[in-house]
């Protein structure tokens, strides 16, 4: 089995990825700016639709990096950040048997250095206006900060991102494209699990049978998605659909979002909406362990 080599701090990671375009470019007589390099950005406490992305960076790249980096700028005071989900031995595992090349694997006083002084952050200001951005204030700098970095650290050729953190996935393609970095952002389908309930690390927060109960969320998005010109209007649309997903009474909508694939903002004087739009929506589950904030999304 291939060795995944793991870096902790900046300085060996880009030297890693150096070492191993050099040794690609000998081995396949390729110019050493022909190396492809594919990057796939995680939080840890990795599941299969992680190694999803890490298996199509594999095929499309010469080198796959992954990082681990629970990022502190991108939580608010009163979310999950001390408690987020964390196994980087069984992570290690997992990215060893698809023969990952590299892992980064940084901590906070890494990336973000207190003796510094650390004060430059990167922010994406139409994100400001979207429904995610609202309901969390700052997390979108903290996201847009912590791509930047990784980006440069990294300067991968190609980007690989899932589709269920469809605002995130819009708010990179934005800072990309805006600060012209020179990587491509390669969207990903949501993977889910057998009965819908879309991959996250968070829903190990859940039960088996909540997680039966949660993978109701995917089932009455779809049908909403199928019956969208049998409503009048956006607004009938959202409060039907909010009226379905709370007759679970664990289940409390914090919004659902009819908003454009481009830029995230709502759609509000086309309804039904384009083709192509993002039907998304967030929710809080009174789980037994603990309340826990669900999203998810289809293209309409």
């Amino acid at each position: 089995m291939k060795e995944l080599i793991i870096c902790k701090d900046i300085k060996s990671i880009k030297e890693e990825i150096h070492k191993k375009k050099l040794e690609i470019s000998k081995k396949c007589n390729k110019e050493y700016y022909n190396v492809k390099v594919g990057f796939v950005p995680t939080m840890g406490y990795l599941h299969s639709g992680h190694i999803s992305l890490v298996e199509k960076a594999k095929q499309e790249n010469d080198i796959v990096v992954v990082s681990i980096f629970v990022n502190p700028t991108q939580f608010n005071a009163n979310e999950d950040l001390s408690s987020y989900p964390s196994d980087i031995e069984n992570d290690s595992k997992l990215l060893k048997q698809v023969e990952t090349d590299l892992l980064f694997l940084p901590t906070p006083d890494i990336m973000y250095p207190k003796d510094s002084g650390y004060s430059t952050y990167v922010t994406v200001e139409s994100m400001d206006q979207v429904l995610e951005g609202k309901s969390r204030p700052g997390h979108f700098r903290g996201v847009a900060t912590i791509v930047t970095k990784l980006l440069l650290i990294t300067t991968p050729t190609n980007l690989y991102i899932g589709q269920k953190d469809a605002m995130q996935c819009i708010c990179i393609k934005r800072l990309v494209e805006d600060l012209n970095i020179d990587t491509n952002v390669i969207i990903c389908n949501t993977i889910r699990e057998y009965n819908g309930l879309a991959k996250s690390s968070r829903n190990s927060y859940l039960s088996n049978e909540e997680q039966i109960q949660a993978s109701s969320i995917y089932k009455i998005l779809e049908s909403f998605k199928n019956n969208i010109n049998s409503f009048s209007d956006r607004t009938a649309f959202i409060n039907e659909l909010t009226k379905q997903l709370e007759q679970n009474p664990l289940f409390k909508v914090e919004y659902i979002s009819i908003a454009s694939n481009i830029n995230g903002l709502e759609i509000i004087d086309q309804f039904p909406p384009p083709k192509f739009s993002n039907l998304s929506l967030a929710l809080f589950f009174s789980a037994e362990k603990r309340k826990t904030r669900l999203i998810d999304i289809i293209i309409l």
